[in-house]
């Protein structure tokens, strides 16, 4: 008697009778449906940054020509020469940098200990004291200029560096979203260190700023951005060209050349593109802190 053959790997082996079907495995796809969504969305959003980078790379005649075309027809680094041989860029790009790094620093310490006073000290007048502080928000900042100018010159801040870093010491917005999320953590949480002995300084220090920092990296994006790109109250404060931030050394530098536009596009790329790094190098962060933030609304 001959046994029955074993099966091979290419005879398929039918499922008892009355036994259901195996469901169809789905391919999966190799990226995520929503991309499908977001790539036209990030095309529209990148669109200017390449069209401004085409144009500090293009000679003046092509830019000039009517109709403008997209595309150059050769690559030139001219608008870039010429860009950091007729004006003090790399100061401007250095003092920028000071005001920004001096305005994170001083945001992330004063606003964080002014919202969590907010948030959990009791004394007197603490309520008015914070509808005061965000009366200050409702205020235009236009009409404090004149007022705000009046008092650097009387302390001798007017055409220096430090005109532009004291106005970003410390905001309202800042220690409103400080005491916000201060106010979402659990009081236990200090209750428990309380119990062990440390001091109010020590309980904000180890426990509350180590789960502050989704709050606290937001808080940094928004001065940062702020901070670079303020142009308006450095044009009023700041003469002196020593002490000009990037932005308004562009702006001035601007207004003398009226259209060289590839030396221009040149100094917004230099603007621009140093947030745009920091972006690239710090966006797996950046979007744990949005969506941390999100889940501990």
């Amino acid at each position: 008697m001959t046994s029955p053959a074993a099966p091979t790997a290419r005879t398929r082996v039918r499922p008892p009778a009355g036994a259901a079907p195996r469901p169809r495995r789905r391919r999966r796809l190799p990226f995520s449906a929503w991309h499908l969504l977001l790539l036209p969305v990030a095309a529209v959003f990148l669109l200017p940054f390449l069209e401004m980078f085409l144009a500090s790379v293009t000679p003046a005649s092509d830019i000039n020509r009517i109709p403008p075309g997209f595309w150059p027809s050769r690559f030139t680094l001219d608008g870039y020469a010429r860009l950091f041989a007729e004006s003090e860029v790399v100061r401007w790009l250095l003092n920028t940098v000071v005001v920004s790094a001096v305005a994170i620093a001083s945001h992330l310490v004063l606003c964080s200990l002014a919202g969590y006073g907010f948030a959990r000290l009791r004394f007197p007048g603490r309520e008015l004291g914070f509808l005061g502080v965000l009366a200050t928000i409702m205020v235009p900042s236009q009409l404090l200029m004149i007022p705000t100018y009046v008092m650097f010159a009387k302390l001798g801040l007017v055409n220096d560096l430090g005109a532009a870093i004291v106005p970003w010491l410390a905001s309202a917005f800042g220690i409103f979203l400080m005491r916000q999320f201060f106010l979402s953590l659990p009081a236990e949480l200090e209750e428990s260190g309380r119990i062990e002995g440390c001091s109010r300084l020590q309980v904000f220090w180890f426990v509350v700023l180590p789960l502050a920092r989704p709050a606290l990296a937001t808080l940094a994006i928004f001065t940062l951005l702020g901070s670079w790109n303020d142009l308006v109250w450095p044009l009023v404060a700041i003469n002196d060209e020593d002490a000009f931030t990037l932005q308004l050394g562009l702006t001035t530098f601007q207004g003398t050349r009226r259209t060289d536009w590839s030396l221009l596009m040149a100094g917004n790329v230099v603007a621009t593109l140093p947030l745009v790094l920091l972006f690239l190098l710090a966006q797996k962060q950046f979007v744990a802190t949005m969506a941390s933030a999100g889940l501990k609304g």
